[in-house]
């Protein structure tokens, strides 16, 4: 049986803290709302700057000699940070993404993976609700734009709805990605020159009758998306333990991986096929996560009351949670 239990919030006063990566004893992360990146040591009350990303900054990685490579969300590019601190474009590759380019995971070889939202997302939600999007032929999609160690563009992988964080198993040699808007994690081979194939669920986070029910066609399809609508509701999806929508995700031990859930106020802890084995309330949405600390057993999440820019910079809700899993 799954375990609850409260994640404690840490450092407040952000944006929309995202992109939450573990390396080299401290938490770094991406403030989309800022415009920033950060680094926290996890102990005290502030944030070192490490840079500035022009177009908000998106997913983080580093090459193999250590530096820095950024998402401009806006910008439509990847910039790489040199060892003196300057930003220069590692990528242009805004002719091949839709809406927002998001989140990114570098190899250790320094190949990139960059997934766009697919859509305009803050403009459709504005007026539409979310669910509408799984009405037949079901959500926009957009492949993962690959690039090589020096930003060469080699090319987009299969077309995935809303691809969002990932993370490499088995050395590199599975990817395993969120795709948001069908609500499950997809598994990639991938092989010595980095393409991706053989793509399977690796994690389904909806139950299929209710993923049945919400992409189905007439009047059936119209009415189950009407009553997922209530999910939108803050009070009601608090109250609710499905369906999970991935946002950024993490390696667990044991062969699991951590899940944060967009929906509502947590991060699950998933085993291959689906099976819930822990949930960690946090106070807001949750929307990315990792694991960190000395022992590698913190974990660190993400969460933020708002994801649209103007209202997070507004209220700056956004905060690092932890627990200490044990």
């Amino acid at each position: 049986m799954s375990r609850e239990e409260r994640a404690r919030v840490a450092l407040t006063g952000l944006g929309v803290p995202e992109s939450l990566r573990w390396r080299d004893g401290a938490l770094f992360f991406s403030d989309m709302a800022a415009g920033s990146v950060h680094r926290w040591d996890g102990r005290s009350a502030e944030t070192d700057l490490v840079a500035e990303i022009p177009g908000r900054p998106g997913g983080l990685g580093w090459l193999p000699d250590g530096r820095m490579l950024a998402v401009s969300m806006d910008g439509g590019c990847v910039y790489r940070q040199e060892r003196d601190g300057t930003l220069v474009v590692h990528a242009d590759i805004g002719h091949l993404t839709r809406g927002c380019v998001n989140d990114m995971i570098v190899d250790d070889e320094g190949r990139a993976y960059v997934g766009s939202y697919g859509l305009d997302w803050f403009a459709y939600v504005a007026e539409h609700p979310a669910s509408s999007l799984l009405a037949p032929p079901g959500p926009p999609r957009i492949g993962l734009v690959r690039l090589a160690a020096d930003g060469t563009i080699l090319g987009q992988t299969e077309e995935i709805a809303f691809p969002n964080g990932a993370v490499l198993l088995d050395d590199g040699r599975t990817l395993v990605i969120a795709e948001t808007l069908t609500m499950r994690l997809l598994e990639f081979a991938v092989d010595d020159d980095g393409d991706l194939h053989g793509r399977g669920a690796w994690a389904q986070l909806i139950p299929d009758a209710l993923w049945r029910a919400v992409t189905a066609e007439g009047w059936r399809g119209r009415i189950a998306r009407g009553v997922s609508t209530l999910t939108d509701r803050p009070a009601i999806a608090e109250r609710s333990a499905s369906p999970i929508g991935p946002d950024g995700i993490a390696i667990g031990k044991g062969g699991t991986i951590w899940v944060a859930n967009a929906l509502r106020g947590e991060c699950v802890e998933v085993e291959r096929g689906g099976r819930i084995r822990r949930r960690i309330r946090t106070s807001q949405p949750a929307l990315s996560c990792v694991l960190g600390g000395d022992a590698g057993d913190t974990l660190f999440v993400a969460t933020s009351r708002h994801s649209e820019p103007g209202a997070a910079r507004a209220e700056r809700t956004g905060s690092i949670e932890v627990f200490a899993l044990g």
